[in-house]
């Protein structure tokens, strides 16, 4: 159908704005549990009729309503979950009138849809659909660090205490800018052992980590807590790559002395490309260029662990250095992604790993689609029961050309 956001303007698609400068400044104080009504009001001060907003579950296979009577739509079987996983609007009709379907998208990240209800669709109420999405966003995202209620209503399975604790230090699962996109997945989603990813944007630079402790339980948790904690305790003080992970050994040597952790850790210059990282005994990162993996090209001398270093007294740590080229995708990951196996045995292997990545992109597939896609495709070939933990952390550059 034609674009509605260029259609001519509909002289009585009025806008009270005093009431929609309201209920932004309510919008600061409001309850989550209150969103409901706030999204509501918020639509009829712009000539809409109704917005209800849904949220994306843990695992990312159903959006949830924050309205408690109605049930949730699977992402991969509905209108809705098709503007999820688009992040393009979809306009249906349902015989009551007219419903936009608007992603709810905070920065890279998408958090879930809007269900705009409307009696007719002209530019600038498409217009004002993206506006109304966009704020609740923002509200969204400011209500729920703080909000037991709405991290219950987006988990479909009781979340086991070691994930518990890990999971509250990790970050969005989907960070980016203009020149990069950073993107993570990790399972099992309720009963999560070691792994653990991190990234963060600090002005032009790309920071991304990737971590797997030794063990599965609670101390495992610990490990790969304290250590996250000591990276963004030097990323935040300015720290180069070696003193950061300088940090993280000697906080590990100070506070688990007995434990220790594999991970990744690198740095993407978005301006130039320049990508310098250390491999701290893990599985080395991969990159694939135009559609295929490049053997060996991030491969590197082995390290001791994230832990060890310290105590085994080796030489500093190395770091190495590439420079990526536009549409270049880099993949860390944890072992447990390429040991799973089906009731036969067969692993899920490195091959299948890549190549199920290459095809997805090349689907026109964007990175945070793709890794929702793999992280089920890898619980399906498991029958939803891993044996080890699965991580996964994808970056990807796209410079902007002057």
């Amino acid at each position: 159908m034609p674009d509605p956001s260029q259609a001519p303007a509909d002289p009585d698609a009025a806008v009270d704005e005093s009431l929609l400068e309201e209920l932004i400044t309510e919008a600061q104080i409001v309850l989550p549990v209150e969103l409901s009504t706030l999204a509501n009001r918020c639509a009829s001060a712009l000539g809409l009729k109704t917005a209800l907003i849904y949220l994306v579950d843990l695992q990312q296979w159903l959006l949830v309503p924050l309205d408690e009577s109605l049930e949730p739509l699977p992402v991969d079987a509905s209108q809705a979950g098709w503007a999820y996983r688009t992040v393009s609007p979809r306009v249906t009709d349902d015989g009551d009138g007219l419903v936009v379907w608007v992603p709810l998208i905070d920065g890279a990240e998408r958090l879930g849809v809007l269900k705009v209800r409307t009696a007719t669709l002209d530019g600038p109420r498409m217009r004002r659909s993206r506006m109304l999405a966009d704020l609740l966003a923002m509200v969204v995202t400011s209500k729920r660090a703080y909000s037991d209620w709405i991290a219950a209503r987006t988990r479909t399975a009781t979340m086991q205490l070691p994930a518990e604790m890990l999971r509250a230090f990790l970050p969005p699962r989907t960070i980016g800018s203009k020149q990069c996109v950073s993107t993570a997945v990790l399972e099992p989603a309720y009963d999560v052992g070691g792994d653990a990813f991190d990234h963060a944007v600090v002005k032009h630079v790309l920071h991304t980590m990737i971590l797997d402790a030794m063990g599965h339980d609670l101390a495992s948790g610990l490990t790969t807590s304290v250590a996250m904690a000591g990276a963004r305790n030097a990323r935040r003080s300015g720290a180069d790559l070696p003193d950061l992970v300088g940090n993280v050994d000697r906080a590990l040597a100070q506070w688990l002395p007995d434990h220790f952790a594999t991970g990744v850790v690198c740095r993407l210059d978005a301006n130039t490309g320049e990508l310098r990282w250390i491999n701290c005994g893990h599985p080395p990162p991969l990159l694939i260029r135009a559609e295929r993996v490049l053997d060996g090209a991030l491969d590197s001398p082995p390290q001791p662990p994230i832990g060890l270093h310290l105590e085994l007294a080796t030489p500093a740590r190395q770091v190495h250095e590439a420079t990526l080229e536009p549409g270049d995708r880099v993949l860390l990951y944890t072992d447990g992604v390429v040991d799973a196996r089906d009731e036969n045995g067969v692993e899920f292997g490195l091959d299948r790993f890549t190549d199920f990545i290459i095809r997805a992109s090349a689907a026109g597939q964007g990175p945070a689609e793709v890794l929702r896609l793999l992280s089920h495709a890898i619980l399906d070939y498991q029958h939803n029961n891993l044996r080890d933990d699965a991580t996964i952390l994808l970056f990807e550059w796209h410079p902007q050309h002057r």
